[in-house]
């Protein structure tokens, strides 16, 4: 491999205590390219990434080309596509699928599905609804009712499929059917609720944005604590005697998280701002991301989809990883629900409903998480939703019929299951599956 004329190859940094060169073939590809950034710093990760690249390990890159490519598409069709009033009700109807979206990434991390999400959803909606509009319940109480609900059914999905080998694809069919049936009985005969547009969830979900000095602030303290992150990590590494990444490498990361913070905070407050419903997904996005790559029950979640039967086989809890899994699924899916029915300050016999699941699946999938369990990131949730709403926005602001909308977001997830396909080959011949 070749860059700016010199030639950097993993196996230029040999394996501790052995004198071939050679000796980096059989480390595991990870820490291949650590050894590589560590001994060629920027030019190491430029190499690392692109070797990845051409291995089939693509990430996120393909839908970050994607979702470039459907903004400058629309933006072309129609020059408010990209407005600052448009955008911010884009972050608006991406919160409450990405976060759904988010359940089906950790599901699918296990090579499993739950096709009940838009029920569940829309259940949990309905039973905020009527407790808190009907029952007079605070709302508080309310919320917190509705979110465990989500929770039971999970477990409840859990323990069948732990318990009996039912099929997570028929158990969660049977809850599409199921819960939605319960929802039309909760919402009884008046069929729509709304919701006090003076409520504090109300206002939260659809009247509440960061002030531009709080929204720079953030910036500010999330920069810090991801160069203070690195560096306590680079010295830990560096104090038991392994490869770390050099300071410019972490310097250029940060630079370029805070561009890419600062540039679009920048857009939107030329509207509103941020919104602080949009700001809860993206902080549940990064704590998940942080549960699922740094700790050991996120940990195993990644084994049990990689290799049930190893993943056993090394003391793992395979039945409590199921059941978690389930339930944090069908809980992220009464929280989007939740959020839905405050944004449109009502809750009805359509609430996650239509094309919820489709959303909610399809943004999991296109925005980088494997079919096949194993590979797959909290991040994908945020990507494959703005890709999915960016394309359901757009639409709408060309006045074009849904049916193009739904033709246009199969093709998408096609391409992106093929890719996701063709990249697990690719893997799997370069050792990196």
């Amino acid at each position: 491999m070749t860059l700016h004329g010199s030639e950097i190859r993993p196996q230029d940094t040999p394996r501790p205590g052995t004198s071939s060169t050679n000796g980096t073939d059989q480390l595991p590809a990870d820490l291949q390219d650590e050894r590589l950034i560590a001994s060629h710093g920027i030019r190491g990760a430029v190499s690392a990434f692109t070797a990845r690249l051409r291995s089939g390990d693509l990430g996120s890159v393909p839908v970050a080309v994607g979702l470039i490519i459907i903004w400058a598409v629309f933006q072309i069709a129609n020059g408010s596509f990209l407005s600052s009033r448009n955008l911010v009700n884009l972050t608006l109807q991406t919160t409450s699928v990405g976060v759904i979206a988010l359940g089906i990434v950790l599901v699918l991390l296990l090579g499993e599905i739950d096709l009940s999400v838009g029920s569940v959803s829309g259940l949990s909606a309905a039973v905020l609804g009527v407790t808190f509009v009907n029952l007079n319940w605070p709302w508080v109480l309310s919320l917190l009712v509705s979110i465990a609900l989500g929770l039971v059914i999970g477990l409840f999905y859990g323990a069948l499929y732990t318990r009996f080998g039912v099929p997570s694809f028929v158990i969660t069919l049977a809850g599409l059917l199921g819960f939605l049936g319960l929802q039309l009985l909760v919402l009884g005969k008046e069929g729509t609720l709304n919701l006090p547009y003076d409520s504090a969830l109300v206002g939260f979900a659809a009247r509440s944005f960061l002030s531009p000095a709080v929204a720079y602030g953030l910036i500010v303290v999330v920069v810090a604590l991801y160069v203070l992150t690195r560096l306590r990590g680079r010295g830990a590494r560096a104090a038991a005697g392994l490869s770390a990444a050099p300071t410019s490498v972490i310097a250029i990361k940060a630079g370029a998280l805070a561009v890419g913070l600062v540039v679009p905070v920048v857009v939107l407050n030329g509207d509103r701002g941020v919104s602080s419903m949009f700001l809860l997904f993206l902080a549940l996005v990064v704590g998940t991301d942080l549960v699922v790559r740094r700790t050991r029950w996120g940990r195993s979640v990644f084994a049990v989809g990689g290799n049930v039967e190893a993943a056993r086989r090394a003391g793992i809890n395979v039945r409590m990883i199921y059941l978690s899994v389930f339930a944090a699924c069908s809980t992220f899916a009464a929280v989007g629900g939740i959020l839905a029915a405050a944004r449109l300050v009502a809750v009805g016999q359509s609430s996650g409903g239509t094309d919820t699941n489709l959303n909610a699946i399809a943004a999991a999938v296109i925005g980088g998480t494997s079919l096949f369990g194993g590979r797959g990131s909290a991040y994908s949730a945020l990507l494959g939703a703005l890709v999915i709403m960016s394309i359901s926005n757009g639409l709408a602001l060309l006045s074009l019929d849904s049916s193009v909308r739904y033709i246009v977001t199969a093709a998408v997830l096609l391409i992106a299951v093929t890719i996701d396909s063709l990249s697990r080959r690719s893997r799997q011949a370069h050792g990196r599956a």
